[in-house]
C-alpha cells in the first residue's frame, strides 16, 4: 500500500463520517457545517486521484456556493433547526430504503467496472476547458449562478422584518397605578389598587 493509498483511505474515511453526521446531526446548522466537510472530501478525493479542475469545480460550487447558500437560508429565514421540529418518525423505513439503495448501487458500480483497471490518460489543457466553459457553457453557468442569487435574495426578503416586528413575542408591562403621596408606602394596595393606611 503506497502513501497515495493511504491518503485516499483517509480522505475517503472523512468523507464518509462527515456524510453520515450529516444524516443523523440534531441540528440543522451543525448538519449543513457537515455536509460541506464532505463536500470538500469528495475535492479532497478527486485531489488524490490528479483531477485538480474537478476538485477546484467542487470546492467553488458545491462548498463555496450549495453549502454556504444552505447556511444562508438556515440563518436568515430563521427557520426552526431543531430535531423536535422536523422529525417524521420515518426512520426506519428511511433506513431501509437507503441501504438497498446503497447496495444496488455498489453492486451496479462493481459489476460493471470490478474488472476494469484505470491507466493514466493525458486529458485537455485547464486553459482549455476554461475556453470551453466560456465559449460553449457560458449560457447554464450564468442562469445556475442567478438561481442560486434568487435564492440568496429569496431568503433575505423572506427573513426581512417589517417596523415594528421582531417576531418575538413582546413582553408584559404591568400598568402602574396611581399612588396617594401622602399613604403610607409600606401599606399594601387592596384589591381595586388602592392603599389603605
Amino acid at each position: 500500500m503506497t502513501g497515495l493509498d493511504l491518503v485516499l483511505l483517509g480522505v475517503g474515511l472523512l468523507t464518509a463520517a462527515s456524510a453520515v453526521m450529516t444524516v443523523i446531526s440534531r441540528n440543522l446548522v451543525h448538519a449543513a457545517l457537515f455536509l460541506a466537510v464532505a463536500l470538500a472530501g469528495i475535492a479532497g478525493v478527486f485531489l488524490v486521484l490528479r483531477a485538480d479542475f474537478l476538485a477546484l469545480v467542487q470546492l467553488v460550487v458545491y462548498v463555496g456556493a450549495v453549502a454556504v447558500l444552505f447556511l444562508f437560508g438556515l440563518m436568515l429565514t430563521r427557520a426552526p433547526i431543531g430535531r423536535e421540529a422536523l422529525d417524521s418518525q420515518h426512520r426506519g423505513l428511511a433506513l431501509g430504503v437507503s441501504g438497498t439503495l446503497f447496495a444496488v448501487l455498489s453492486w451496479l458500480i462493481v459489476d460493471a467496472f470490478g474488472n476494469v483497471r484505470v491507466e493514466e490518460v493525458a486529458g485537455p489543457r485547464i486553459g482549455d476547458l476554461g475556453i470551453a466553459l466560456f465559449r460553449d457553457w457560458v449560457l447554464p453557468f450564468e442562469v445556475l449562478s442567478m438561481l442560486l442569487l434568487a435564492a440568496l435574495v429569496g431568503a433575505i426578503v423572506l427573513s426581512r422584518r417589517e417596523d415594528g416586528e421582531s417576531g418575538e413575542p413582546e413582553p408584559v408591562v404591568p400598568i402602574a397605578l396611581a399612588v396617594d403621596p401622602d399613604a403610607d408606602p409600606d401599606a399594601a394596595p387592596d384589591a381595586a389598587g388602592e392603599v389603605r393606611a
